[in-house]
């Protein structure tokens, strides 16, 4: 299917019947940071209503409760969706697996939830065994150079990095602000040893679908990931073997012209071979 197949504007109720599990993605579908999307939460709440689970996937660098607190302070309703799971839940598992070894935290201290109840030994990064980037210290300030000397002594001393949020930007209102991702990949470009602990990988995939299943949702369910992000969102929906349903009016909104009417020729290119099954400018029923 074209990236114009269906029209920007397109209503999720025109596709919804087709599913019966949909993986979203939070952040820049359903809230931006400072504010909630109420079209959006009503369709998801719409889809549950019909008999379809909604698992929300995320990656953001923190627990499961972490950031469904964040959810209920931004007024998302709890009705939206039947569990969660986030990257910074993958990364916790990552840090249980290496009891006994000292960890350097790269990343602001609103992370530090990620590291609560477990048996984490911190060190200084020079001496410290492996590395968890959950973010840039100060991401309104910051770009990922910034940490090119730090990774290069990390290179050098071959320390491991646990990246706790594969994005490379994300929204915070209308601006976009540097992720853990793009830390993580200047130092893979170095040769760094990097695991990521998200979306597109099939770990996370495999949790969501694991509480899809808790919700409900039978053998061979028909699954539709929604996402607004070509690295994370459709390249991991492709590589999982779903359908994804594009938003645009999400990271790439500038690149694609116009939030409010982007530019088909550009869409094609960003989507490069990778088609969506839909493309909708915001997530609406």
């Amino acid at each position: 299917m074209t990236s114009d197949s269906i029209a920007l504007g397109a209503h999720f109720s025109e596709i919804a019947s087709g599913y019966d599990v949909v993986l979203s993605d939070v952040w820049g579908v359903i809230h931006n940071g400072l504010e909630y999307f109420p079209e959006a939460c009503d369709a998801l709440m719409r889809f549950r209503a019909a008999g379809g689970a909604v698992v929300l996937i995320t990656n953001s660098p923190r627990p499961t409760e972490s950031v469904i607190r964040q959810l209920e302070r931004l007024n998302v309703p709890a009705k939206v969706y039947d569990g969660l799971v986030s990257s910074g839940e993958l990364t916790r598992g990552v840090i249980r697996s290496r009891a006994g070894q000292t960890l350097y935290h790269m990343g602001p201290e609103r992370d530090v939830s990620i590291f609560a109840g477990l048996d984490v030994a911190f060190a200084p990064l020079e001496r410290a065994d492996y590395v968890i980037c959950s973010g840039l210290f100060d991401d309104e300030r910051e770009t990922p150079e910034d940490y090119r000397e730090q990774l290069e002594g990390m290179r050098a001393r071959n320390q491991f990095m646990v990246c706790g949020n594969p994005d490379v930007v994300v929204e915070r209102g209308e601006q976009l602000i540097y992720c853990a991702g793009a830390i993580a990949d200047l130092y893979a470009g170095m040769g760094g040893e990097v695991l990521y602990a998200g979306k597109p990988y099939r770990p996370i995939y495999d949790e969501a679908m694991r509480l899809a299943k808790a919700a409900g949702a039978k053998a061979g369910a028909r699954v539709l990931a929604i996402g607004d992000s070509v690295r994370t969102d459709l390249k991991g929906a492709h590589a999982f073997g779903i359908d994804c349903l594009f938003i645009t009016a999400g990271i790439h909104a500038e690149e694609l012209g116009a939030r409010e009417k982007p530019d088909p020729a550009a869409l094609a290119k960003i989507f490069a071979g990778e088609q969506p099954k839909a493309v909708m400018r915001k997530l609406v029923w």
